[in-house]
This record gives C-alpha cells, sequence and structure tokens, in this order.
C-alpha cells in the first residue's frame, strides 16, 4: 500500500516560537523551514509514499518544498492545524479517491524512510491509526485508509485525542525517528542525537545548544 501524506507548515515568521530559548528570532523560521525540507525530503524516499502534499501559505517555503518534489497546496481555510489537514486530505481524495492518507508533522528533522515505512504498514492494518511523539502527549502521524475520514485533532494531548476519537495507537519500537519532533530546545537534542538531515544540520551549526 502506497500513502499520500498531508503535511501541514504555518508561515515561517509564526513558527517554533518554543526554540525561543534556544535560537533568537532571526533564526527560528530558518529553522522551521529546514525541518520542513528534511521531513519531506525523506518522506520522498520511503517506498511506502506515493506522494506528499503540503499545505501551507508561506511563499518561501512553497517553493522550496515544490522543488524537492512536493505538492504544494494553499492554506485555503486559513483556520489552524486541523482545518489545512482536512481540506489536504479533501484534496487528495478528490485526485485519488482511493488513496490510504496520512497526515504528518513538518518538524521530523531527523524521519528515516525506513522506520517511516515502518509506521505506514502498520498503520495499514486498522482503518485509521496514530503515532504518538516521544514526549507521548502529542501525535506525529496520523493514518486514514482507503475510504475513511482522517478527522484529524492535533494540537495539546492530542494523544489522548485521536485515541478517544476511534484511531488505534500504533506502539512501535526502532521508530524513534518519526516520534521525535521538534517543539523545544530539548526536542532539538534529541533530534541531533538521532542524526538529522543537511538542511537541518546546516541550519542548527550556529547554536551552541550542547554547550547550554
Amino acid at each position: 500500500m502506497q500513502w499520500t501524506l498531508v503535511v501541514p507548515l504555518k508561515p515561517l515568521a509564526r513558527a517554533k516560537s518554543r526554540l525561543a530559548d534556544t535560537a533568537a528570532d532571526a533564526l527560528r523560521p530558518g529553522l522551521a523551514l529546514a525541518f520542513a525540507q528534511d521531513t519531506v525530503a525523506a518522506a520522498l524516499t520511503c517506498p511506502a509514499v506515493a506522494g506528499v502534499a503540503v499545505v501551507t501559505d508561506d511563499a518561501l517555503a512553497a517553493r522550496e518544498l515544490s522543488a524537492l518534489g512536493a505538492s504544494v497546496l494553499a492554506d485555503e481555510p486559513g483556520r489552524g492545524l486541523n482545518p489545512a489537514l482536512e481540506f489536504g486530505a479533501a484534496k487528495v481524495r478528490a485526485a485519488r479517491p482511493n488513496s490510504p492518507v496520512a497526515a504528518l508533522n513538518a518538524d521530523l528533522p531527523a524521519l528515516r524512510p525506513a522506520e517511516l515505512a515502518r509506521v505506514l504498514d502498520a498503520a495499514a492494518q486498522f482503518p485509521r491509526a496514530f503515532l504518538p511523539d516521544a514526549a507521548g502527549v502529542g501525535t506525529t502521524l496520523l493514518a486514514a485508509g482507503p475510504g475513511m475520514e482522517l478527522l484529524p485533532t492535533f494540537g495539546t494531548d492530542s494523544r489522548a485525542r485521536h485515541r478517544a476519537s476511534g484511531a488505534t495507537e500504533l506502539i512501535l519500537d526502532t521508530v524513534d525517528s518519526v516520534r521525535q519532533d521538534v517543539d523545544t530546545g530539548i526536542d532539538l537534542r534529541a533530534a541531533l542525537a538521532l542524526g538529522v538531515g543537511p538542511r537541518t544540520a546546516t541550519a542548527t551549526a550556529r547554536l551552541l545548544i550542547f554547550g547550554q
């Protein structure tokens, strides 16, 4: 089974505010873009992925992610993360009605294609499934099989809310790169320890985070 991934990305100027203790205001947009580039690049090389649709209103991000091979959709709802995901999934299904669809966070800079394939293969066994983040509170991937609505409830405590919505929680070992999203300096350290993609490595080279 091959999946189409929907990746939401807010305008870079407003992204990653929780990294303020680690990166200055001027650096955070570049970090957010690098995270998204490494996430999308890794996803596009995953054998279980047929394509990636990015939902964003950021012109720079749209240009850079399109250059990697992603399809880019303007965030027509403009009402936040979950409406953007619903919109993206609907667009994917309009073009490919029988495609399984998965929402994937844009801030997985250590993403490994083989680990993503393992998660998607596990998700294919259920009508809807999700993978909790490394902190055990949020969600990094939400999957819906053919004919199933995505029904995203990302945000605070999304792990509990996705479970309450009827999605199956995936309990998998050795998929750390799919679970390690980056919201805080601690998250970034953890991602760097796993090994990040080249764009994130370049963008973080000036951050003395291991000395803080």
